[in-house]
């Protein structure tokens, strides 16, 4: 190691130490720890990879037009964090996986809160596109005990691969939340999932196309439960045998949360009775909180 490099070593190591003793006086510990911790990184970082000047320039081009196509209804830093692996990192230390509980996965960016009430037996739909889809099970706590009253929200991507929000008109569909019975049983209408692509017009787009890497996320359909006295719960089943799980965009799948989405052809009785005039499918997804 040339006296030069050992010079330019000090003085990289010591604007380091300077940033992080500069939080010292944080009286948030958390902060302080955070802050500090992301110096450490951020710093080794540049280091690492011997940054250049056009290089940061363009970085910070990248997050600044990710701000300008953020909105109410389309989030470009959720979906940077997605595929990252950010979101699922995050999901993956805080939410462990004893095995008792059901597993977590991302919430992604189209959440949208107050979604419409159903009744139990009603339909999410509200008008999207797509083929019928009989969704049923049970919510209980880890010792199996039912938990009556949980409220169950759902939401997923239309058969054009569209969530309601990516749509002008303002109207939702594909979406809405119901509670479970007594026994703690569930039952609902959605459309089966198919595959579609994240946003892709923007700059995680252009990322992704770099990096010759597919927008296309596995088809899921997301759940997010609340209970009182029990861990909020978000998730999403995807289709047992669709050749996507292996290369979900935003690494989401977990394989406790696959299941088989049954065909019925035209005609076929539903649980509820009826018999539709097209093909429809059912699946069956029992849901385990555990408590707070």
């Amino acid at each position: 190691m040339t006296e030069t490099t050992e010079t330019a070593e000090t003085t990289e190591q010591e604007l380091t130490d300077k940033v992080v003793a500069s939080f010292g006086t944080a009286k948030d510990e958390r902060f302080r720890e955070v802050m500090q911790a992301l110096v450490r990184h951020a710093h080794a970082f540049v280091r690492e990879t011997r940054l250049t000047e056009a290089e940061w320039s363009a970085a910070i081009a990248f997050l600044t037009a990710s701000g300008h196509i953020t909105t109410d209804t389309r989030q470009e830093f959720v979906l940077l964090s997605d595929v990252l692996g950010v979101s699922m990192l995050t999901v993956a230390v805080n939410e462990p996986g004893l095995g008792e509980s059901t597993e977590s996965t991302v919430l992604g960016p189209f959440f949208v809160q107050d979604a419409p009430e159903i009744a139990l037996g009603g339909d999410i739909a509200g008008g999207a596109k797509g083929e019928p889809s009989w969704v049923a099970g049970t919510v209980t706590d880890t010792d199996g005990t039912p938990v009556p009253g949980a409220r169950i929200e759902v939401w997923e991507a239309d058969d054009d691969g569209m969530y309601d929000v990516q749509y002008d008109h303002g109207a939702l569909a594909g979406r809405a939340h119901l509670f479970s019975d007594a026994e703690g049983g569930y039952r609902f209408w959605a459309l089966t999932p198919t595959p579609y692509p994240i946003p892709d017009d923007g700059p995680v787009g252009r990322l992704l196309h770099h990096a010759g890497r597919s927008p296309m996320r596995a088809p899921h359909l997301h759940f997010k439960v609340t209970a009182p006295g029990f861990h909020p719960l978000i998730t999403h089943i995807f289709v047992a045998g669709d050749p996507g799980l292996d290369s979900d965009s935003v690494f989401g799948v977990k394989q406790s949360l696959v299941r088989p989405f049954d065909r019925h052809p035209a005609g076929t009785p539903t649980p509820d009775g009826r018999r539709p005039d097209g093909p429809w499918t059912s699946a069956g997804f029992d849901i385990v909180l555990r408590k707070e």
